[in-house]
């Protein structure tokens, strides 16, 4: 390894990965029940910078869902997570549509 290198995480095996790549590689692999691809994912980076690019990956899904729906962040998050509507201050579930631009 050259001085200029960055160290590489415990168990990383061949050419370096990027904290996203290994975060979608890793997302994609939970999605498709591959333990073995999963755990191999999880060696590329530390857990920190894959507990990072795992939540801007979340992010962004969830983001780009609720354009695409129309619908609040919160609401999309809420309905992959099978969770109820929240409900607002006088206890009916709130507008969960995006403001108009």
């Amino acid at each position: 390894m050259r001085d200029e290198d960055p160290p590489r995480a415990p168990g990383a095996r061949g050419r370096r990965h990027n904290i996203f790549e290994a975060a979608a590689a890793h997302v994609a692999a939970c999605a498709e029940d591959d333990d073995e691809r999963s755990a191999e994912t999880a060696e590329w980076v530390s857990p920190e910078a894959l507990a990072f690019g795992i939540n801007e990956l979340a992010c962004r899904a969830v983001i780009a869902l609720a354009r695409e729906r129309g619908e609040s962040p919160q609401a999309v998050a809420r309905h992959l997570l099978n969770l109820p509507a929240p409900r607002g201050p006088s206890g009916t579930a709130g507008d969960n549509r995006l403001p108009a631009n």
